[in-house]
């Protein structure tokens, strides 16, 4: 087969970034260069870097996979350059030997000096023109690993810490006040373009007191963290107990049995629907294993009147001690639930949607599940941990009283700009949050703040200096995030055309310290080589560096949006306490009270949080600088290959969609190989090719988004539920849902649906494929 190469000349400094200038591609140098020989070497599917490890692409037909990351190789040399290096290459052009070899002295001497003066004459030109008009200083390599240490090295531990306890000093009122704190501390850092973005939004409040629970068999009514609701702690009442609700819960009072559904799993709806009827009465719910939003969904299809929610103590890591406290759950899944699809602009029209669900759901403490189902304050026997379980012989009647206000408020949003000199039309989101109207999340908003605020801080420092990123880095702090990431969502929505044209990746901070045990690095397939490379540029100066795996699975925060409805790609770096629960998935969704003390308790020294920012940092950097997006497509392939084998099973048959999943790697591989390896190479970058190839890069994840997933569940599919499964979470679901109600019209909707998708990447990769051939032919 031929391969056929664009190369131009690399264009003059202050020369226009963009690829659609017809000068720049009539211009154009066509090389064409064979690889027949090259394809019939043994080992085709391995490309060598100068110096490198071969990283094995897999055979598409073979059923055991190669699930190493596959590194982009670089061209070999053009063919010009190979003959010139060739010791055997003889040049045919021969120059005619001069008529006559003598010459006359007097006039070469008259050259030579007509030739001296005029190179004098424009050294002292030279000169006294430099100084009156100094040329601006050259910018250094985008790519240049040496800029990113410069940068990355002014984020520091003590500057974290400083602006960590600035925010906290700053009195909250409201989400405006604390929004217009953050405004200031960025714009003092010299980001010239930053903006305050306020919406009106229906946010669900605690009423004046706190939701009650009461004990109908002996009388004794409890607050949700488990104190008695007698007159002398009804003064007590704080911020962290009138937050411990759920956010949009249905309002009033149910009196009814309560019932232990542990997990709320299908087998548990299963065990618990064949011994009683479940019409009406109050569920006893453990936080985990699956999405709250999804348990919930099958409670109130199974007729369910209200749900007690809390977290077992065996699910939680040994370090932490919450059994006493407490917490807030949203049940918003995105944005305002008065704008659905559509963002809270003046004149928009507003949905009278007071609660999302028609279940009384309200949170409790592990000391007061405890106390409902009458067993010893200590479970631990051991050194092993008994997990809370209601007695099958005991029979419980509770009240449960919900009294939270629905209204209106403003909820602002802090966008900053960074304008890009190459693609400023190309925006890198890197996101976290802060305080919303003093909820139950306390005070680490602060930590993903000053992480922030810390790497604008370093930014501008060397944009001072007169350095600036390829593509524009957009800054964003959220509002509202706790109640159902309603800022993002606003904004998203108010933004969205442009957003999908423009947006090539979404870098979260959400909650970036909340243990200090191990990394946790998640990212989109087409992103997990780039973040597993940035845990080793981050330790280069280090004895040890132990690395984290980089896994694709569902996150908590702001990203939500970008990824379940743009299809960006995204990452986020975390610190975790290490929890060997097999429960412990979806804790997260409980929003404990954190308060400061606890946050400096965490990491003492802030060095926690300044890993955070480097390795945050340095991923935005690569994706803003690189001239080729820094995305692996071969890898999102050997995900959904991944996904489909560990399947394949009795219920279903999975044959077509193993079949076009090998046709999306082969593509993939073909893409891979022909079309990025060539535009890794400097020598070999037409502006056109790159531009071309970076738009086919930047919208690989978009063909994943199925139309309709299950509440809680990512429309991603990319995106799995857990760490502990490897399949697709929307087939996950439908075998479940077949298992409740014996139908697989659900199973063959979302096969349906997962083959669509495969089927549609693949055609979008093929066309990739074409438009390169096309261009490259009609140039030659």
């Amino acid at each position: 087969m031929a391969y056929h190469k664009v190369n131009a000349d690399q264009r003059a400094q202050g020369h226009s970034p963009y690829l659609d200038n017809d000068d720049l591609q009539a211009t154009a140098l066509e090389l064409e260069w064979d690889m027949e020989k090259e394809l019939e070497e043994p080992g085709f599917d391995h490309f060598r870097l100068d110096g490198a490890v071969q990283h094995h692409l897999g055979n598409s037909q073979s059923p055991d996979l190669d699930l190493e990351p596959i590194q982009p190789s670089a061209s070999p040399k053009g063919r010009f350059q190979r003959l010139q290096e060739d010791p055997d290459y003889i040049s045919h052009y021969t120059r005619q030997a001069p008529k006559n070899n003598r010459c006359n002295f007097f006039q070469i001497l008259k050259v030579f000096c007509t030739a001296l003066i005029v190179f004098i004459f424009g050294i002292v030109i030279g000169y006294y023109s430099g100084k009156k008009c100094p040329s601006p200083p050259a910018s250094p390599e985008p790519n240049n690993p040496h800029i990113y240490h410069e940068i990355l090295k002014e984020i520091k531990a003590e500057n974290i810490q400083q602006i960590y306890r600035d925010f906290l000093q700053f009195p909250r009122e409201d989400d405006v006040d604390t929004a217009m704190k953050i405004l200031g501390q960025w714009t003092s850092h010299g980001l010239e373009d930053v903006q305050l973005v306020n919406y009106s939004v229906l946010l669900d409040l605690p009423g004046s007191s706190s939701n009650t629970v009461t004990l109908k068999n002996s009388g004794e009514c409890f607050y949700p963290d488990g104190l008695q609701c007698n007159r002398g702690t009804k003064t007590l009442h704080s911020q962290d107990l009138l937050y411990s609700y759920a956010a949009y819960s249905a309002k009033g009072t149910l009196e009814a049995e309560l019932v232990d559904i542990q997990y709320g799993t299908i087998e548990d709806l299963i065990r618990i629907q064949a011994i009683t009827n479940v019409t009406k009465k109050i569920a006893l719910l453990k936080l985990g294993q699956s999405p709250l939003l999804y348990k919930l969904s099958l409670l109130e299809d199974a007729g369910f009147g209200g749900v007690l929610l809390y977290v077992d103590p065996c699910d939680l890591p040994k370090t932490t001690d919450l059994a006493d406290k407490a917490f807030m759950v949203s049940l918003n899944s995105g944005g305002d639930p008065s704008t659905p699809g559509y963002a809270s602009i003046d004149g928009s029209y507003r949905q009278h949607r007071l609660n999302l669900t028609t279940l009384l759901v309200q949170p409790i403490s592990a000391v007061l599940a405890k106390k409902l189902i009458s067993v010893p304050e200590n479970t631990v026997q051991k050194d092993r941990c008994v997990p809370l379980q209601l007695p099958s012989t005991e029979k419980k009647i509770i009240s449960l009283n919900i009294q939270s206000v629905t209204t209106y408020r403003t909820i602002s949003n802090v966008i900053g700009y960074l304008k890009g000199t190459v693609f400023p039309d190309r925006y890198v989101l890197i996101g976290s949050h802060h305080s919303s109207l003093n909820t139950s999340s306390g005070q680490e908003w602060a930590s993903s703040t000053a992480i922030i605020t810390a790497f604008i801080q370093a930014l501008m420092l060397k944009v001072k200096r007169g350095w600036r990123p390829d593509r524009t880095i957009v800054f964003c702090s959220w509002g509202g995030t706790s109640f159902g990431n309603v800022g993002s969502y606003e904004w998203a929505e108010d933004l969205k055309r442009v957003l999908q044209r423009n947006v090539v990746a979404y870098v979260s901070l959400h909650n970036p310290v909340r243990g200090n045990s191990t990394l946790h690095p998640i990212a989109s397939p087409s992103l997990q080589q780039l973040t597993a490379e940035s845990q080793s540029f981050n330790c280069v100066e280090k004895a040890k560096c132990p690395r984290s795996n980089v896994s694709s699975v569902q996150m908590q925060g702001d990203s939500d949006y970008f990824i379940n409805h743009l299809g960006v790609p995204a990452t986020q770096f975390s610190y975790e306490d290490i929890n060997k629960s097999e429960n412990s998935s979806f804790l997260s969704e409980a929003l404990f009270p954190v308060h400061a003390t606890k946050t400096e308790e965490l990491d003492p020294s802030f060095k926690l949080h300044e890993t955070i920012g480097k390795l945050t940092g340095h991923v935005t950097l690569q994706i803003a600088n690189e001239p080729v997006l820094p995305f692996n497509a071969l890898d999102i392939a050997l995900e959904v290959q991944n996904s489909l084998k560990v399947f394949i099973g009795d219920e279903v048959d999975a044959s077509q969609l193993l079949v076009v999943a090998s046709q999306l790697r082969d593509t993939a591989e073909l893409f891979q190989s022909d079309e990025m390896r060539p535009a890794n190479d400097p020598k070999e970058r037409a502006p056109i090719r790159v531009r071309m190839l970076n738009d086919v890069l930047q919208s690989l994840e978009k063909s994943f988004l199925v139309q309709q997933a299950p509440p809680g569940l990512y429309r991603n599919i990319l995106y799995r539920l857990d760490e502990r499964t490897n399949q697709f979470s929307v087939l996950l679901e439908a075998l479940e849902h077949y298992k409740l109600h014996q139908s697989n019209e659900t199973i063959q909707a979302a096969l349906s649906e997962v083959l669509n998708s495969i089927s549609s990447a693949q055609v979008y990769f093929k066309a990739g494929l074409d438009v390169f051939e096309t261009t490259l032919a009609g140039k030659k």
